[in-house]
């Protein structure tokens, strides 16, 4: 019925109709991101309409932010995301984990108040600025991201990353530093005016200077 109906003249009215609904529908960046945590209104922070922030109070972020389509933070342990951080796609930063916990309480696992439930883990995540996260990598609990790093797609990471690595697979990985990405940039002089860093881009260009001296 419905497709004798679509590919009558009406047709043309049943196509608009859908492509202003799927429009409608669909996943949008919204630019400007109010902090439930410390009231700021950052200005250049953009989030999806479809990212979904669990705990909002307990999340600290900083601006120039991005947190794409499908993402979940779960604040409820307390997560922290630095200036400039990119959260890609169908992420997930978590906090808290009953994994432990819904077997030592069982059936008593949901009426037993949250801090009161044995075995129940919250432990706060860090994303250090200007941090890319691939899509689809899952931050577990308690981990610890420096600054300036790479978070491939896919990978699961747990545990401390130091400032400007590179992380893949799952277990996620270090498998190397952003130092060979961005080298070739401090060479032609053309980020000297906008790299994050201004202490990583003097240490990168006595990389150069070294190398030149060769």
């Amino acid at each position: 019925m419905f497709r004798r109906l679509y590919l009558s003249p009406a047709g043309y009215a049943i196509s608009a109709v859908l492509n202003v609904v799927g429009a409608l529908l669909r996943p949008f960046m919204v630019y400007g991101y109010f902090s439930r945590r410390d009231g700021r209104f950052l200005r250049f922070t953009r989030v999806s309409s479809s990212a979904k922030i669990l705990c909002e109070r307990e999340l600290t972020i900083g601006d120039h932010c991005w947190i794409g389509p499908h993402c979940l933070i779960d604040a409820s342990g307390g997560v922290e995301i630095g200036e400039g951080v990119q959260i890609s796609s169908l992420n997930a930063v978590l906090s808290h984990s009953s994994h432990v916990s819904i077997r030592l309480l069982g059936r008593q696992f949901i009426s037993t108040p949250t801090p009161q439930r044995t075995g129940f883990i919250r432990d706060p995540v860090v994303i250090g600025a200007f941090t890319f996260v691939g899509s689809g990598a899952i931050i577990l609990p308690g981990t610890k991201i420096g600054k300036g790093c790479v978070i491939g797609a896919g990978s699961v990471v747990r545990g401390e990353i130091p400032d400007h690595s590179v992380v893949l697979g799952n277990p996620g990985k270090i498998v190397g530093t952003t130092e060979k990405y961005d080298l070739e940039f401090v060479r032609s002089g053309e980020i000297d005016h906008t790299y994050f860093d201004p202490e990583r881009l003097a240490e990168l260009r006595r990389v150069v200077e070294s190398d030149n001296a060769a």
